[in-house]
Formats: C-alpha cells, sequence, structure tokens
C-alpha cells in the first residue's frame, strides 16, 4: 500500500512527529510505504516558538507546495491527513477528493475545530462548520481521544476510531532515581502551553518553605517569584533523559473545550520513564491517572500541596507508582501496541475504498 501522509509540520511539530512521523518507519516494515508531505516547514515553528513575526510569503510557498502536492494523490492508495489540509480556508480541497472518489483518513489530537467555532474573528467564523464537513467528507477519522472522537461523530462522520498519541518503548527506558539534596518537579510543553504553570506555581511556593526543590522547564520559558526555575531548551535527542532526571512529572490544565482535545502527551512520557505524576483532572487525563495508583489527580492548589508532599515524603508511593504507570504505557500508550492496529485501520480503509471504486465503474 502506497500512503501520502500531509502533516501539518515537520518532525520540529509534536503533533506531527508524533501522530505520523513516528509511525513511518515500522509502517513500513508492515507493507506500507508512506510519503510524508509537511505543509509548514521548520522554520515556521522556530518562528512561532520564538514569538518572531511570520513569514507570511514563506507560508503562502507552502501552501502552494502542498496544492502541487495533493496533484499526484491518484498515485497513492490511500491519503492521510493530519487535521485539515490548508488552515484558515474552507474545505473545498477535502471536498474535492471526496468528489474525485480519492479516499482520506484524518487524524486529530487536538481539539483543532474550535480554532473555528469559538473564535471571534470575522473571517473565521465564515468556517465554523470546516472541520465538521472534513470529518464528513473521510473514508476514516481517528481521534486521539473520546472528546474528539465524539465530535466526529456528531459531524456525521463513519467510521471514526480512538488511537491514543503514543510513545516508542525503544527510546523510553526506566532508569534508577537520581540520589541528590533538592526535589525536581519536572514539566515539559511549548512556549503556548507554559501558560498552565500559573496553575500550579503557587503549590510549589507553599511547598518551597518545607522541601529544597526546583521547578524544571523543558520548552519555554517561565518565572515566578521565590521560586527555583531552571527553564532549558527542547530536543528530541533529549527529550527522554531530561524527563528521567525528574522526580515527579506534571501536567496542569485549565478545563476549557481547547483543553478537553489534549490527548495527554506529557502525562504518557514521564509515566513511560518510571515516573510518577500530578495532573489536572481535565480531557483525557483522568483516563491516564489512576488517582492514587499511578499518580494523582489535583484541581485545588490545597490538592496539588497534598500530591507533592505525599510524594516527597513516601519513597515506596513513588516507586510503586512509576511502575504501574510504566506498565499501563506499555499495555496501551506504546507505538508497539497501536501501530498494528492503525496498519489495519489503513488496510481496512483502502480495501473498502477499493470495492467502491470498482462497485462503481461496473455500474
Amino acid at each position: 500500500m502506497r500512503v501520502l501522509a500531509l502533516s501539518r509540520y515537520g518532525r520540529l511539530g509534536a503533533s506531527s512527529r508524533m501522530r505520523i512521523y513516528q509511525y513511518v518507519p515500522i509502517l513500513q516494515t508492515m507493507g506500507i510505504d508512506v510519503d510524508v508531505s509537511p505543509l509548514l516547514s521548520d522554520d515556521y515553528i522556530r518562528r512561532l516558538y520564538a514569538k518572531q513575526a511570520t513569514n507570511w510569503l514563506a507560508v503562502f510557498g507552502d501552501y502552494w507546495m502542498q496544492a502541487v502536492k495533493l496533484l499526484q494523490a491518484k498515485n497513492f492508495d490511500l491519503l492521510w491527513i493530519e487535521k485539515e489540509l490548508f488552515p484558515n480556508l474552507p474545505a473545498w480541497f477535502e471536498q474535492a477528493l471526496c468528489s474525485l472518489g480519492i479516499p482520506y483518513v484524518v487524524d486529530y489530537d487536538d481539539a483543532i475545530f474550535h480554532n473555528y467555532d469559538q473564535n471571534p474573528g470575522l473571517a473565521k467564523r465564515f468556517l465554523t462548520d470546516k472541520i465538521d464537513k472534513v470529518m464528513r467528507n473521510a473514508a476514516l477519522v481517528v481521534g486521539g481521544n473520546a472528546y474528539l472522537a465524539e465530535r466526529a461523530r456528531s459531524a456525521g462522520a463513519h467510521p471514526v476510531e480512538l488511537l491514543p498519541t503514543v510513545i516508542d518503548l525503544e527510546r523510553y527506558q526506566v532508569v534508577s532515581p537520581i540520589v541528590r539534596d533538592r526535589w525536581v518537579v519536572g514539566w515539559m510543553g511549548s512556549p503556548s502551553t507554559a501558560k498552565y504553570l500559573d496553575l500550579v506555581a503557587p503549590a510549589l511556593n507553599v511547598l518551597a518553605t518545607e522541601f529544597p526543590l526546583q521547578l524544571r522547564v523543558i520548552g519555554a520559558q517561565f518565572a515566578w517569584p521565590g521560586l527555583d526555575v531552571d527553564c532549558r531548551l527542547w530536543s528530541e535527542d533529549s527529550e527522554v533523559s531530561d524527563i528521567q532526571d525528574f522526580d515527579i512529572g506534571i501536567m496542569p490544565l485549565i478545563d476549557s473545550p481547547w483543553e478537553r482535545g489534549k490527548c495527554g502527551y506529557k502525562l504518557i512520557q514521564y509515566m513511560a520513564c518510571g515516573k510518577p505524576v500530578i495532573a489536572s483532572p481535565v480531557g483525557v487525563n483522568p483516563e491516564i491517572v489512576e488517582d492514587d495508583i499511578n499518580g494523582y489527580l489535583a484541581s485545588t492548589v490545597d490538592d496539588w500541596v497534598y500530591a507533592f508532599r505525599a510524594l516527597f515524603l513516601n519513597a515506596q508511593k513513588r516507586a510503586d507508582m512509576g511502575v504501574q504507570g510504566r506498565r499501563l504505557v506499555e499495555e496501551r500508550y506504546c507505538l508497539q501496541v497501536t501501530a498494528p492496529r492503525l496498519a489495519q485501520l489503513f488496510t481496512k480503509t483502502q480495501g473498502k475504498a477499493a470495492s467502491f471504486r470498482s462497485g462503481s465503474m461496473s455500474r
């Protein structure tokens, strides 16, 4: 089978790297050749994270090149689209694919539809049902959690399948805890999500009067008065070793529609390294974190303080939670489990599309 993957970003984009790029080598071993064509270049991501002005001429060029790539669509058995073909444009291109009988699978790991249906901008309000149309015309919709899958079903999409965002077990290993004179509370993310750390910083300030601790921030800049914060650059090569250096991994979130579409990838990364976790009970997080078993769920400052204190004071609890978290990842949230399932979904979808085309031609 030949698949054209139309990703939103190159490898520097976390969603594209996890939902598409990491699957390419293993799908190859299963007889599925994937040609990845990213829409936006890594330079776009670098500028975004550095809060530099967007190079709109380059973006226009990216859109043009992707449109040219689409002219080759009939040379492939299946198209694999991340979210949508062209952000901020109508669903014309996806509808054209459907009209031409070119089957596509569309994949979501974020509530991208809220960029339109909850955006106050007049231009985007005209696109309020765009993603619903993209979903409805797809041969298959793959959602990273139940919130995303339910939106697809309500839009009239069929079939809809759940496939969580996962890690590769071969990259993530559990190492012995580090003995040191302070606790390292770790968070990994991007500049756009560092705002969630405001939810946990007050609890860490309280605990800093009792315990020597540091908030380790990977991938963003963050500061809080009275709190020891160490901010480090993210890289794909160092992300696992950075997490292995945490004592506890955290994922604070506000409870809003966008956050309910998140797929809990940070938690899965932490757990894959055998780290206990603390997370806000938002979206998919309560499905990943079993409270007091592989981590804690915390809504208020008092909840966060309680969870941190419980882990700081109980080495056996930290170890047990780490074991339970790693076990969960091995059972449900790893490439070794999801890749065969994705291959089956592709094969089934391509088979249905081929049968439909054959039937249409015979008629």
